[in-house]
C-alpha cells in the first residue's frame, strides 16, 4: 500500500469519526439560543463595567497622588 493512500485512508476514516461525533451533539434550539446570547451580553457589560470603574478610580487615585 502506498503512503497516500494509507494518508486518503485515514483521513476518510477521520472525518467519518468526526461526521460520527457530531450527529450525538444536542445543539441548542432557538428559544436556548437567544436566552445564551442574553446572559453573555449581560455578563460582558456587567464586566466591562466593573473593569471601567476600577480604571476611573485607579485613575482618579492617580489624580489625588501626582
Amino acid at each position: 500500500m502506498s503512503k497516500t493512500k494509507a494518508k486518503k485512508e485515514k483521513k476518510e476514516s477521520y472525518l467519518k469519526q468526526v461526521k460520527s461525533e457530531l450527529k450525538k451533539v444536542k445543539w441548542p434550539d432557538k428559544k436556548e439560543m437567544i436566552k445564551y446570547t442574553i446572559s453573555t451580553l449581560v455578563f460582558v457589560l456587567a464586566f466591562a463595567l466593573f473593569f471601567y470603574g476600577i480604571e476611573s478610580l485607579f485613575a482618579f487615585v492617580k489624580g489625588m497622588i501626582g
